[in-house]
């Protein structure tokens, strides 16, 4: 009996030990796996954080009561429109009002809200609501998504930004309910839905709206258009603009360079946009032409305003004059204000790339902006952005050009769009091909997160360089 017991004793142990020295490796091996598939840089974290957040959106969208009638909707309708809502960009393949149910508008609106307040930033918010702490992945990555100056700032900034968009959100979807419940006789829980609706969809840039003609039908009533058009620009200057306005808005000689550059631009654009879509389309009888002066005006601002960043639309875009769209596709293409709802290539690489060219036409040394220098390494970076992006768009557009029969600039205005992430189309979304959704799918992802965010993301790891070579200057021009 001794003896029996006594080689129990032994086998365990030596249970014990093979197996341990046979799972300690294995374990070894796993952990480094892990180790080595986790993201490590903030970039790679919110493209995932991106990726997930469709992927959710879809599934949900694809359950049978987020459809009307029989079914489900299809991986394809469901994962354009989940897409569309988190990349906050409007473009759709079936009629928003028609085609989802009350439920599916609710997940519609959940995915713009999540979208454009940032999926980490979101996911960061939580952790700040829930667990009142930020972990330091959480903290880079809802820095590098917030373009927060630090670490120690990220909760107060995302405590600000909650702030800023419930009260701008909620002042806005007060005034569309008033007017809808007084200027159109709805009832008190649709004026409310609508109102709520409209104006998170407005204040994130995202363009979705509850009517299939979008807002044609309010074309000429300034007090819709006019609320939801000061949304989406305030929406579009982006938070770091909007909490430096608050903090000293009655000093700007204390204003940054990125907040100068943001409110000028957005000026510029704004007046040029209006008089350009005002003028080419003021005898066109199928937009302004069929208005009385007044609301010609007031329909091309709201157009010059929602052609940068949002897809809304007050007239037929299909109807407009080429001209028209060429003019739109510059404007899509520039964008808002960078680090808020806004898409595009932002107002701020414009602006650099303006002064760099003004500062090389007139031999200056270095690029000045507002009385201060501009570093070298921006320059690099707003060069980087455009030229991917100008590759992209027109890479995307010879390939559409090759499996449709839409004309040139229908479909160059439907790629600027995706890619601006602005929604706005000239009615052929639809009628694309599957391969074609699918290249607005990308487009609208990447531009969303951009082409340098999308690019760090996918490098496995940075490689320093230990040495340089020498200089020289080939011939240009």
């Amino acid at each position: 009996m001794h003896l029996l017991s006594a080689s129990k004793r032994v086998l365990r142990s030596l249970g014990m030990r093979t197996s341990s020295s046979v799972l300690s490796p294995v374990s070894a091996n796993v952990r480094r796996t892990l180790q080595a598939l986790s993201p490590r840089h903030p970039a790679q974290v919110i493209v995932l954080g991106f990726l997930a957040a469709i992927g959710v959106g879809t599934t949900l969208l694809m359950l049978p009561n987020a459809k009307q009638g029989p079914g489900g909707a299809t991986f394809l309708e469901a994962l354009f429109t989940a897409t569309s809502a988190v990349c906050v960009t409007g473009l759709i393949t079936v009629d928003t009002p028609v085609f989802w149910t009350e439920f599916g508008h609710v997940v519609i609106l959940a995915l713009i809200q999540i979208g454009g307040f940032g999926v980490m930033s979101f996911g960061a918010l939580l952790g700040v609501l829930v667990a009142r702490r930020l972990g330091l992945r959480s903290r880079l990555s809802a820095a590098a998504e917030t373009k927060s100056t630090g670490f120690g700032d990220v909760r107060r900034v995302l405590l600000g930004v909650l702030t800023f968009s419930l009260v701008t959100e909620a002042a806005l979807a007060l005034i569309l309910t008033l007017r809808f419940m007084g200027g159109y006789g709805y009832d008190a829980g649709r004026a409310a839905w609508e109102g709520v609706f409209h104006s998170v969809s407005s204040f994130n840039n995202a363009g979705f709206a509850l009517y299939s003609d979008s807002l044609m039908g309010f074309a000429t009533d300034p007090w819709v258009c006019l609320p939801i058009a000061a949304a989406v620009i305030i929406g579009g200057l982006g938070f770091p603009v909007l909490f430096e306005l608050r903090r000293q808005y009655r000093r700007p000689i204390h204003w940054s360079m990125n907040t100068k550059l943001v409110l000028a631009g957005s000026g510029v654009l704004l007046f040029v946009g209006t008089v350009f879509i005002t003028l080419v389309e003021w005898t066109n009888p199928a937009t302004l032409g069929a208005f009385r002066p007044g609301e010609r005006v007031l329909a091309g601002f709201f157009q010059s305003v929602i052609t940068r960043t949002a897809g809304f639309n007050s007239i037929d875009i299909s109807q407009m004059h080429p001209v028209s769209w060429m003019g739109m596709d510059i404007m899509m293409f520039i964008g808002g204000g960078p680090a808020g709802t806004a898409g595009g290539l932002k107002i701020t690489t414009f602006a650099v790339l303006f002064f760099i060219l003004l500062a090389e036409l007139r031999g200056d040394t270095a690029v000045n902006i507002f009385g201060k220098r501009l570093s070298r390494a921006v320059h690099r970076q707003a060069i980087t952005v455009v030229l991917l992006a100008i590759a992209l768009v027109t890479a995307s557009t010879m390939f559409l050009m090759l499996i449709t029969d839409f004309g040139q600039e229908q479909i160059l205005f439907e790629v600027v769009s995706a890619f601006a992430t602005v929604g706005l189309s000239t009615g052929i979304t639809a009628a694309m091909p599957p391969a074609g959704q699918v290249v607005l799918i990308l487009l609208m992802f990447i531009g969303r997160l951009g082409p340098v965010t999308l690019g760090v993301a996918l490098a496995l790891r940075p490689r320093p360089v230990l040495f340089e070579y020498p200089k020289e200057r080939p011939l240009i021009g």
